[in-house]
C-alpha cells in the first residue's frame, strides 16, 4: 500500500513539475540558465563536496567510538543517499543499504542505530536551521507574508516529528526496524532478538552516555545545511540576481522545510520546484529564474547519484549486491 502512494505520489509530482514548467515556459528557464554557462560544473561539485563532508562527519559521531575510516564512511554515505534519491522509500532504504556495507567494519546493529542516529541529528539541525531561517526571514521578507505563516507550520511539524522519532527509539523501537529490515531484503531480522536487542541498546546507551558526541553530530549536519546557503548564494549570483547571504539563508531554510514535509515523495519531485517558485515569487525574483535554480540542484543531485552509484558498485560484490533487495516499504 505504501509503495504504491509512493508512485502515485512520483506520478503526481511529474504531473506537476510538467505544468510549472509548461505555464512559466521553456525558453525562459533556459534563457536564466544559461547566464550559469562554464560555471555550472563548479556549482554543482565544490559547495556538495563540501556538505557532503560536513554530513558524512556527523554521521561519525553517531557511532559510540570512530571505528570507521572516514574514506569509507564518504562513499558508503553517497552509495544510501543515491539510493534514496532514486528510488520510492521514503529515505528509509538508503539508510539500510549504508548499514549494510558497514559490515566489514561493525556489528549490523551498531550500523543501523549509528545511521538512524544521524537520521535524527540531521533533522534536528535542520529544525534549528529552519529556526534560523525564519529569524532572517523577519528582516527580509514582508511583514504579514505567507510565506512566514508557512515556514512557522513548517517549523513545528518538524520539532514534533523530530521529538516522537527520539522518543520512539529511546522507548524501544526494535519491532519496527526488524519491520523495516524485513522489507529492505534483510531476511529473518523479525525473528533475530539479540539484533534487535543490540539496536536498541546503542539507542539507549548513545541518547544518555554520549552527549558530546551527539552535539557534534547535531554541530557538524548544522554546517552541511549552513554550507547549503552558501551554495544558493553563488547559483543566485551565477544567474545575475542581486542578492544578500540573508536573502539565500531564508530560500535554502523554507526549501529544506519543503523538502522534509515532502519526505514521501520520491526525490520531492514537483514539490521542490514548487516551493522554490513559491519563494522566488514572494521575494520578487521570478518564476523562471526559480525554475532555473531548482534545474542546477537537479543537475547537481543527478551528479553525485551517479557518484553515489558507482561507489555502491566499488564497495559491493556483485554476488552481494544492494542493488537486488527490491524494498517494499
Amino acid at each position: 500500500m505504501m509503495r504504491t502512494t509512493r508512485f502515485v505520489l512520483l506520478a503526481l509530482g511529474m504531473a506537476l513539475t510538467g505544468v510549472l514548467w509548461w505555464k512559466i515556459g521553456l525558453g525562459a528557464v533556459l534563457s536564466a540558465f544559461s547566464a550559469l554557462s562554464w560555471r555550472l560544473l563548479l556549482l554543482v561539485t565544490i559547495p556538495a563536496l563540501l556538505m557532503v563532508t560536513c554530513d558524512t562527519l556527523g554521521w561519525r559521531f553517531a557511532f559510540r567510538r570512530d571505528r570507521v575510516p572516514f574514506r569509507t564512511l564518504l562513499p558508503v554515505r553517497l552509495a544510501g543517499e543515491a539510493v534514496n534519491l532514486t528510488t520510492p522509500t521514503a529515505s528509509v532504504g538508503g539508510e539500510a543499504v549504508k548499514a549494510w556495507l558497514l559490515r566489514p567494519y561493525v556489528p549490523l546493529e551498531e550500523g543501523l542505530s549509528s545511521v538512524i542516529i544521524a537520521k535524527t541529528t540531521i533533522t534536528i539541525s535542520q529544525a534549528l536551521f529552519l529556526l534560523l531561517g525564519l529569524v532572517v526571514a523577519w528582516s527580509v521578507v514582508p511583514a504579514g507574508s505567507v510565506l512566514l505563516d508557512s515556514m512557522l507550520v513548517l517549523l513545528a511539524l518538524e520539532c514534533v516529528a523530530t521529538a516522537g522519532f527520539v522518543a520512539v527509539q529511546v522507548g524501544g523501537a526494535a519491532r519496527a526496524i526488524g519491520r523495516v529490515l524485513e522489507r529492505v531484503g534483510v531476511q529473518g531480522s523479525a525473528g533475530r532478538p539479540s539484533l534487535l536487542r543490540g539496536v536498541d541498546a546503542a539507542f539507549s546507551h548513545f541518547y544518555r552516555h554520549e552527549p558530546r558526541r551527539f552535539g557534534l553530530s547535531v554541530g557538524w549536519h548544522l554546517g552541511g545545511w549552513m554550507l547549503g546557503v552558501l551554495e544558493s548564494y553563488l547559483i543566485l549570483r551565477a544567474l545575475g540576481l542581486s542578492v544578500s547571504l540573508g536573502t539565500a539563508t531564508v530560500i535554502e531554510a523554507f526549501g529544506s522545510g519543503i523538502g522534509f514535509a515532502a519526505f514521501l515523495v520520491p526525490a520531492r519531485l514537483g514539490a521542490q520546484e514548487a516551493g522554490d517558485v513559491a519563494i522566488f515569487t514572494a521575494l520578487g525574483f521570478g518564476a523562471p529564474t526559480a525554475l532555473a535554480f531548482s534545474l542546477v540542484r537537479r543537475l547537481r543531485e543527478a551528479l553525485w547519484a551517479l557518484i553515489g552509484f558507482l561507489a555502491l558498485f566499488l564497495l559491493e560484490r556483485p554476488s552481494e549486491s544492494v542493488l537486488a533487495i527490491e524494498p517494499e516499504i
